[in-house]
C-alpha cells in the first residue's frame, strides 16, 4: 500500500462536475494538510456533497485531479478508503445489532479479524463516551449516543483521514461539546478531519483552515481568524425590534456597513462608540454588541436569502 502523502492528506485541483448541463462544482481547488481539521462550508446546494463524493471516489468528476491519502481518485479509491473513516450526515446504524455488533460487522468490511476488532471495541466505546454500552440495543440509545456510536464506528479501522458530514446536527449542547472534545483529541493524535457543518461556531472552534463554497465555486479559504479579520469589520452591533430597521437606516453613517434582515439591523463597525451612544438615547430598542465572527463572514459571502 502506498504511503500517505507527506504534505497533504487531501489535494483537490480544478474539480468540475455537472448534472444535466448544470455545473454543480466549478473548478474547486484546495489542499488539506495532514493532521489538521479542514472545514468545507456553504449553503444548501453549494456543491459540498458532490465535492465530498468525488473526493471519496463515489462520484466520478468531469475534470480535475484528486489525491486522497496519496492515492489518485477515482482510480485508486478502493485502496484510499481503507485508510479513511466516514461519519455520514444521518446515522445508519443497524437496528438489529447491539452497539458492539455494529462495530464488529463494520470492521469486517475492512478485512479486519474478529479478534482484533473485539480488542478495539472497549477503547472505541470509551472514546465515544459509551463505556459499558457494548450490549445495548440501538433502539435503547439516545440520539446523542447514536451519533457518538457512528463516530466510534468510523474509527474502527484506525483511519488516517476522517470525513464528518454535519456531525453534531440535532444534538443538545452537552453532546455537541463532547463530540468537539473528541474531535480535538483525534487531531492531537495526527488524524486529519474533513468537516462539513452549518454551525459556524463549530467551524470556528474546530477548523485550522476552511473553504467556503457557493454555487459550485470556491469563494474564499483560509484560517477562521484570518478570514474574519480580512472580510469583516471587527465589531458588530445587532439591533432588533419593530422600530429597529427605520431607526438603523436613519443612522447608517454611524458604521462602516449596515445590513437589515427582517426586524434586525446589523451595524458593522470599527469604532462602535458613536452608535452605542445613540442607542443609549433609544431605550425602546434592544441590542447586542459583540465581536465579529465566522457567521458574519459566511453571510457576507453567501447572502442572507433562504436556500432550499
Amino acid at each position: 500500500m502506498a504511503a500517505l502523502n507527506g504534505d497533504a492528506a487531501l489535494r483537490v485541483d480544478g474539480l468540475h462536475k455537472s448534472y444535466d448541463g448544470n455545473e454543480v462544482v466549478a473548478g474547486v481547488t484546495f489542499a488539506v494538510p495532514t493532521g489538521t481539521c479542514f472545514g468545507l462550508l456553504g449553503p444548501n446546494g453549494a456543491g459540498k456533497t458532490t465535492t465530498l463524493r468525488c473526493c471519496l471516489g463515489l462520484t466520478t468528476p468531469d475534470a480535475g485531479d484528486i489525491r486522497l491519502g496519496g492515492f489518485a481518485i477515482p482510480a485508486q479509491a478502493e485502496a484510499a478508503r481503507e485508510r479513511v473513516g466516514v461519519v455520514p450526515q444521518f446515522d445508519n446504524l443497524d437496528p438489529d445489532f447491539t452497539a458492539g455488533e455494529n462495530l464488529m460487522v463494520y470492521g469486517r468490511y475492512f478485512g479486519i479479524g474478529d479478534a482484533t476488532i473485539r480488542a478495539r471495541i472497549p477503547e472505541l466505546l470509551d472514546f465515544a463516551g459509551l463505556a459499558g454500552k457494548e450490549k445495548a440495543r440501538i433502539q435503547s440509545l439516545s440520539g446523542g449516543m447514536k451519533r457518538r456510536l457512528t463516530l466510534a464506528r468510523a474509527l474502527v479501522n484506525d483511519p488516517d483521514i476522517i470525513f464528518l458530514d454535519e456531525p453534531t446536527t440535532g444534538l443538545d449542547p452537552q453532546a455537541r461539546h463532547l463530540i468537539w472534545e473528541r474531535l480535538k483529541r483525534l487531531t492531537a493524535r495526527g488524524k486529519t478531519l474533513i468537516l462539513t457543518t452549518h454551525f459556524m461556531d463549530e467551524a470556528e472552534r474546530l477548523c485550522d483552515r476552511l473553504a467556503v463554497l457557493d454555487h459550485g465555486r470556491l469563494v474564499t479559504q483560509g484560517a477562521p481568524r484570518e478570514l474574519i479579520a480580512a472580510q469583516i469589520e471587527p465589531q458588530v452591533v445587532e439591533i432588533f425590534g419593530d422600530d429597529a430597521a427605520p431607526w438603523a437606516k436613519a443612522r447608517r453613517a454611524l458604521s462602516e456597513r449596515l445590513e437589515v434582515a427582517g426586524d434586525t439591523a446589523f451595524f458593522y463597525c470599527r469604532d462602535p462608540a458613536p452608535l452605542l451612544a445613540a442607542l443609549a438615547d433609544a431605550p425602546s430598542l434592544r441590542y447586542v454588541h459583540r465581536a465579529a465572527n465566522l457567521e458574519d463572514v459566511f453571510l457576507k459571502l453567501t447572502g442572507r436569502e433562504l436556500r432550499d
